[in-house]
């Protein structure tokens, strides 16, 4: 990508760039192990956290590696509405590793992260769970090159890459439909249509991962309907403990067996005509 007249070029690595503050690291210390473990958030979290998370410190500096090129493109490029790295922090970073234990109880490795828009939750979860593989799904092409540069700069081009367009067109390709052991989305769309275009990417058996707040009992009984014609059912609905995201909620529906070729439809006729 290249910058406007005047504008430094964003960088493509982290040599150079700021430290993350204190108040990012503290947060991650509070958060860390409620997140990654299910721990008494009041639990003592040693160092930055990895003794009692199950993570390691090398995976919790690539993350924070990750948090860093995210702060300094987001000066330039409008990434992410949340800039204070605290906030991050606890809004990205913790909320992004929630998904971890009930992946990982699944014994999921590989997953499609649709609308990755800034890396989350795709990118933490690769790092910490770690994945075999992991495709991010973006359609808006300044997120995909800043998710193509993250990749790169944290060198995991191996078992991580990037998809710069629709889920709909990755649904179509029979190198992805009924490939995945699991979709996950943050903030991407209601429960019946998220499930439209997520489903057909899933082995029978895989999991979609949707990051819902509370209250969203009404938006998670009217999917049933959708659910059942695309041959998933929503199995459960995980609290999170992560203090300041006792609101958050991780909601879990199955495939239960292979979803009808017609879906999902194109955008326009999901509008129309909702499942």
């Amino acid at each position: 990508m290249t910058p406007p007249p005047g504008r430094d070029p964003l960088p493509t690595c982290v040599n150079g760039l700021e430290p993350l503050p204190e108040a990012y690291l503290a947060t991650i210390r509070a958060g860390l192990g409620a997140a990654v473990r299910g721990a008494d958030p009041g639990a003592e979290v040693e160092a930055t956290g990895a003794a009692s998370s199950g993570l390691s410190e090398a995976q919790l500096e690539a993350i924070g590696d990750h948090v860093r090129l995210l702060l300094a493109w987001n000066q330039a490029i409008n990434l992410s509405g949340i800039r204070e790295p605290e906030l991050i922090a606890r809004e990205h970073v913790l909320d992004s590793l929630t998904a971890v234990p009930l992946l990982r109880w699944a014994g999921i490795d590989d997953f499609v992260d649709l609308g990755s828009g800034g890396g989350y939750p795709g990118i933490p979860l690769a790092i910490g769970l770690p994945a075999r593989r992991a495709l991010l799904v973006e359609s808006v092409a300044k997120k995909a090159r800043f998710l193509a540069t993250v990749v790169e700069a944290l060198e995991i081009g191996d078992r991580v890459t990037v998809f710069a367009a629709r889920a709909e067109a990755l649904a179509a390709d029979p190198s992805h439909r009924g490939r995945w052991g699991a979709v996950v989305a943050r903030a991407v769309a209601d429960l019946a249509d998220l499930a439209e275009v997520s489903l057909p990417l899933l082995r029978v058996g895989g999991i979609l991962v949707a990051w819902k707040r509370r209250p969203c009992d009404d938006e998670l009984a009217a999917a049933e309907r959708a659910l059942h014609q695309l041959r998933g059912r929503l199995v459960t609905v995980e609290d999170v403990t992560v203090p300041g995201l006792e609101d958050h909620v991780l909601a879990v529906v199955r495939k239960e067996a292979e979803t009808p070729p017609e879906f999902p439809r194109d955008p326009a006729a999901r509008s129309r005509r909702p499942l």
